[in-house]
């Protein structure tokens, strides 16, 4: 099949849980945390986006619905870069109480892999549909394991046709998370390597603070 004729059928919804989620995890923390900010905002600021996210989706204007993906998954880092660092503040001056460090660090935790399994899934290959103008995924940031099969070996498994789609960007950030590395999937790109050190580095910034504070408690 042509290249440009061939469409990907990636579900987005995936993509869109992930935004609501990370909206939940926000409103979830302490109003400290979010820099005097309503509860209320990063909702309405995700969903602000959301809508002609998927308006520019459904139009066929990908230019403007790339542009928009950046500027949700700019304000959702943003916001948890700086909840970070009021949270660390907290920390040091002794002004969190047990039960909210722990509810605050596992939001800020989980909301730190669904952020970056978002850039991931957006940057890597040129974005989600320009991966889907090829038939198969074979040039991006991250080597997966299905782009090095052997066609042969690929076409018996049913996957000539393969492509990342949001759940293995997921993977892979839950597991540079928990492991501090992509395991399975080699990174190839100096932006994907370094996004990967930024959020392998906010993880171990937030297991430190429990680890710190579990030390204090015993």
């Amino acid at each position: 099949m042509p290249i440009g004729i061939y469409r990907s059928t990636e579900p987005r919804w995936p993509a869109i849980i992930a935004m609501v989620a990370i909206a939940g995890l926000y409103a979830a923390l302490p109003s400290t945390l979010l820099v005097g900010a309503p509860r209320w905002l990063p909702g309405v600021a995700v969903a602000a986006l959301l809508i002609p996210l998927e308006i520019t989706h459904h139009r066929g204007n990908h230019a403007l619905n790339q542009s928009l993906g950046y500027v949700l998954n700019s304000i959702v880092t943003a916001a948890l870069i700086v909840s970070l660092v009021f949270l660390v503040l907290e920390v040091t001056h002794h002004e969190v109480s047990p039960s909210e460090l722990l509810r605050s660090a596992a939001a800020l935790w989980i909301a730190n892999f669904l952020v970056f399994a978002s850039w991931y899934w957006r940057l890597d290959g040129g974005g989600p549909h320009q991966r889907g103008l090829t038939r198969g995924h074979t040039d991006g940031a991250f080597l997966f394991p299905q782009m090095t099969m052997h066609p042969e070996a690929k076409m018996a498994a049913g996957e000539i046709e393969w492509e990342p789609n949001f759940v293995d960007y997921l993977f892979l950030a839950f597991n540079t998370s928990t492991a501090f590395s992509p395991t399975d999937v080699p990174v190839l790109s100096r932006w994907a390597k370094i996004l990967m050190m930024i959020q392998a580095m906010i993880s171990l910034v937030v297991i430190a603070l429990l680890a710190g504070r579990a030390v204090n408690i015993l």
